[in-house]
């Protein structure tokens, strides 16, 4: 039976739609299918009489609820309640999907749904923002990861779910909501306005540096490598028919489809593994391998990153660097390491579910961890990256084991200007505008390492 995976960012949501642009596909454990496990699989330290005991303690509960509760409350919501306990209380990415929400998130793989494009998750009782998605209103607005909600139109988010808190994020595009916010580094709260919107996501977008390409992924949905090898045709073109190198921007990117990950990754990398899924049952782990053909023709190769990459991103800054197919400069990654399987129940909604761990080629297993880039340098003087949530900061995260948790091989490759990149802006910087790429610090001392690394292969008579 195929069922449909993803790798998912946290328990996060993109307000305005139930989270996850994370589905892929995946062959699951054959035979895979919702109902109640044998109970042989149980874990010898359960017995079948503790199970029945629990499942009727499960019973008393509901009945006392149902029939006690200060008012009438439908069975329906009380076993949502319950399935969004069992799931979210495994790990942060493991949850119960309403058939709305279902239906939202298919949307979203598709490129297009409704709301602000923020997405966000819980931490601690709070509403706390991952990252804006590139042309939306979070974006436009000016909101940025780290912030925390602290209200939405007037009313408190405090101790308020994360379902609950993406409702009322949601509403009709072109309808206005005011979020109270507090940001990291900012003594006072302040009021955020935004309108609801349609949002449809611009994957790809890319530019021109002499004879540099810039592309920015900003998440891995059905649209991404189509869009990422139209948008290097394109700049090959502007450029004369050549290409000196390309800068991949991954950094604010999510995640996404686990396919368009491997597929990205084929457009650089010619053979090897790209990734490896390790599940607990042998036979559903998988090696995933590149078989393309390398776009660039081998040409010098950049990846940005930052706190906000995560999964499917992570998996190809990840590949990349393993196979020192590219120089990563930027922030630690996210530290996302885990699939999630993604199990319809016709009717009503879907599990997400937790199922595996995945690894780089040369065995990293990033989960908590992340992905350190070659050469770091921090988007900001202040260094507000320490208030940006990673994996690591998130409740009962799955264990970091089955790989190895040893550094990316050394690199002895990298150009002698690298010594000189400094590791934060100077005092003097401008304030970072998203609509003037001259004020990103991590995106100019990218194309100084990348000019580089042209030169010395110009140097060594490569084409």
């Amino acid at each position: 039976m195929r069922v449909r995976t993803g790798l998912l960012l946290g328990a996060a949501f993109l307000a305005g739609i139930e989270a996850g642009p994370d589905l892929g596909r995946l062959l699951g454990r054959p035979g895979l299918h919702l109902a109640i496990p044998a109970l042989a699989d149980e874990p010898a330290s359960t017995s079948h009489a503790e199970t029945y005991r629990l499942l009727t303690l499960f019973g008393d509960v509901f009945e006392r609820v149902r029939a006690d509760y200060v008012e009438p409350v439908s069975d329906r919501t009380l076993i949502t309640n319950s399935l969004d306990g069992m799931l979210s209380g495994l790990d942060p990415h493991s949850a119960y999907m309403t058939e709305k929400q279902y239906a939202d998130m298919q949307v979203q793989t598709r490129g297009e749904f409704g709301g602000l494009g923020l997405e966000v998750t819980g931490e601690d009782g709070l509403i706390k923002v991952i990252s804006p998605m590139d042309g939306t209103p979070a974006a436009h607005a000016g909101m940025k990861s780290g912030d925390l909600i602290l209200s939405i139109d007037q009313k408190s988010t405090d101790g308020i779910s994360l379902n609950d808190a993406v409702e009322r994020m949601r509403g009709a595009p072109g309808s206005k909501i005011t979020l109270g916010v507090k940001r990291p580094g900012v003594d006072k709260p302040f009021d955020v306005t935004l309108t609801r919107e349609i949002i449809h996501i611009q994957v790809i977008k890319s530019a021109l540096y002499g004879h540099v390409g810039y592309i920015r992924v900003s998440q891995f949905n059905e649209e991404t490598d189509p869009g990422l090898r139209a948008a290097y045709a394109k700049l090959s073109k502007q450029a004369g028919g050549h290409l000196d190198g390309l800068v991949l921007d991954l950094r604010n990117n999510p995640g996404g489809l686990l396919e368009q990950a491997v597929d990205v990754c084929d457009d650089f990398i010619t053979s090897g593994e790209v990734v490896s899924t390790r599940a607990r049952h042998p036979e559903d782990s998988q090696r995933m391998n590149a078989h393309g053909t390398d776009i660039t023709g081998g040409a010098p190769l950049l990846v940005l990153i930052n706190q906000g990459s995560a999964s499917a991103s992570e998996i190809v800054a990840g590949a990349l660097q393993d196979h020192q197919r590219s120089v990563t400069l930027g922030e630690r990654s996210f530290g996302k390491g885990s699939v999630q399987t993604v199990i319809p129940i016709p009717g009503n909604g879907a599990l997400r579910l937790t199922t595996a761990r995945y690894y780089t080629p040369s065995g990293r297993s990033i989960q908590g961890l992340g992905i350190t880039p070659d050469v770091t340098v921090a988007e900001d003087r202040d260094d507000l990256s320490r208030f940006m949530p990673r994996e690591a900061d998130l409740n009962h995260i799955i264990k970091n084991e089955g790989g190895t948790q040893a550094a990316a091989p050394a690199r002895t490759d990298l150009p002698p200007i690298v010594k000189t990149i400094p590791d934060k802006p100077p005092a003097n910087w401008p304030k970072f505008d998203l609509a003037k790429p001259s004020t990103d610090f991590q995106l100019q001392q990218g194309l100084k390492v990348i000019q580089a690394m042209i030169a010395e292969r110009q140097h060594a008579g490569t084409p």
